[in-house]
């Protein structure tokens, strides 16, 4: 019996994924819930698991191409045991999670959750017909005008919003008419929407690549969407071809990370502000306290749920630091969602720890360590990596003296963690040995000036190096 494997949706605003490894190869064996293949979303990579025992008979969709949810991906001749107990949407986000994973967070409340935008785009109600604009000249509206006429991705809704454009006037060609990435990245350009022609799926890998090793010659690879739009080079491409080179295409994640980070300092003006902490009292607490720790609750104490509570109670002192930008307001968050940078070999992801205000420093160590875990083996779904309201990054971890990191949108600030070393300060007029931490925080002056920022981080310094709360 064949069995159709699918293109799972991994969240309710994702309708697309991109194929990045196939982990079999026609042919193979392979067993249900077996990893079959590794997707890459606008939110998340996972591996997704095969919905049935068999033998994998072939593969429709190849690594790099992007595919709309639903897409028949590949066909299974399922084993005659399993067959009848298979589906083809057995390879759904729901099987992803693992059974000692936290429980799904409670559903957005109505009033919260962006309303799902119709299937066919619909003009806005008006007395008078709106002008027409020019062909292939997108209309320049306020973003938050077309949000939800129009189907499309967060991150095309993203894009628009940055660059004023109207989706409304952005033809999709995207199954069901949505505007896709491609559609939106040649309305910014000015090129006009793409018409029918090759797929979003071969113009995102962009250029032509040249040869492993040779010389700069006129064949350098010619612009595309991230060559000439939102990742374009500051010189002259022909000037980055000379002598011997190599050259390594991004991946769908390098993209998308490229893309965020692109897009978040052209829109918030970054200012940096520096902090020298005393960490000698956590680093003696942690020494002592980590063995029985993990005996006790079964789980690593690190430093993290330390800076993380510190960054919670200097976020509930100072409301603004813990907010994002829309327009002309600020929206202050009630929760304190704290988004952890985590390195991976293939790139950086941010989980988040959802409500971290009311967690005990049991369940933060918890909840850091779970998110890690699951972020490098592929486990995360897209709600743990949606929702943050103010993030952290660790290049401490690495050696590094401190950092200064670009916010991560739509947060409005970022704190980065230094390594803690020993160094000699002054304390009571005498020379001591100290352990001690630099920590830099990373804001947006359109919602917050260096007086908020400061005091954010002398509350930060003083709950880290006056620590009272229990860790057991």
């Amino acid at each position: 019996m064949a069995v159709d494997v699918i293109m799972p949706q991994m969240g309710e605003s994702i309708f697309e994924g991109t194929i990045t490894k196939w982990l079999k190869k026609p042919g193979d064996k392979i067993e249900r819930d077996e990893p079959l293949f590794e997707i890459s979303t606008d939110k998340v990579d996972a591996e997704i698991p095969s919905p049935t025992a068999g033998v994998l008979k072939e593969i429709k969709v190849n690594e790099g191409q992007t595919v709309p949810i639903q897409t028949i991906v590949a066909v299974i001749e399922a084993d005659g045991v399993t067959a009848a107990a298979a589906t083809p949407v057995a390879a759904n986000a729901d099987s992803l999670e693992p059974a000692t994973a936290q429980a799904k967070p409670p559903a957005t409340k109505p009033a919260e959750r962006a309303p799902v935008p119709p299937a066919v785009p619909q003009a806005p109600a008006a007395a008078s017909p709106p002008p027409v604009p020019a062909p292939g000249t997108p209309q320049r509206l306020p973003a938050s005008s077309t949000r939800e006429k129009v189907r499309s991705s967060p991150l095309v809704r993203r894009i628009a919003r940055e660059n004023a454009v109207d989706l409304t006037q952005v033809p999709g060609t995207g199954s069901g008419g949505r505007v896709s990435k491609r559609d939106i990245l040649a309305a910014v350009e000015g090129g006009g929407p793409p018409a029918g022609g090759p797929s979003e799926v071969s113009t995102r890998s962009g250029p032509q690549v040249p040869p492993a090793t040779g010389t700069a010659a006129p064949g350098a690879p010619s612009g595309g969407p991230l060559a000439s739009g939102l990742l374009e080079t500051a010189v002259p491409r022909e000037k980055l071809y000379f002598g011997q080179y190599e050259v390594q295409p991004m991946s769908v994640m390098r993209q998308r990370i490229a893309e965020h980070m692109v897009a978040s300092k052209r829109v918030s003006p970054h200012v940096y502000s520096v902090e020298e902490v005393d960490v000698t009292g956590v680093v003696a607490l942690r020494a002592k306290t980590k063995d029985r720790f993990e005996q006790t609750t079964g789980t690593k104490l690190t430093f993290m749920p330390f800076f993380i509570r510190a960054a919670v109670e200097g976020l509930r002192a100072f409301p603004t630091v813990n907010s994002s930008v829309d327009g002309t307001n600020i929206v202050l968050h009630k929760a304190c969602n704290i988004g952890i940078a985590v390195a991976l070999d293939w790139g950086l992801i941010v989980p988040v720890v959802k409500n971290a205000e009311e967690k005990s420093f049991l369940g933060l160590a918890r909840s850091v360590n779970d998110l890690a875990e699951r972020a490098r083996a592929k486990k995360l779904k897209p709600e743990e990596v949606a929702e943050s309201t103010f993030s952290i990054t660790n290049p401490g971890v690495f050696g590094g003296l401190f950092g200064l990191p670009v916010i991560n949108q739509p947060n409005v600030a970022i704190l980065g963690i230094g390594t803690i070393e020993k160094r000699p300060v002054v304390v009571d007029d005498a020379i001591a040995i100290r352990s001690m931490v630099y920590l830099s925080l990373s804001y947006d002056h359109r919602a917050v000036d260096g007086a908020v920022a400061h005091q954010f981080m002398a509350k930060v310094k003083h709950t880290l190096e006056n620590w009272t709360e229990s860790i057991l």
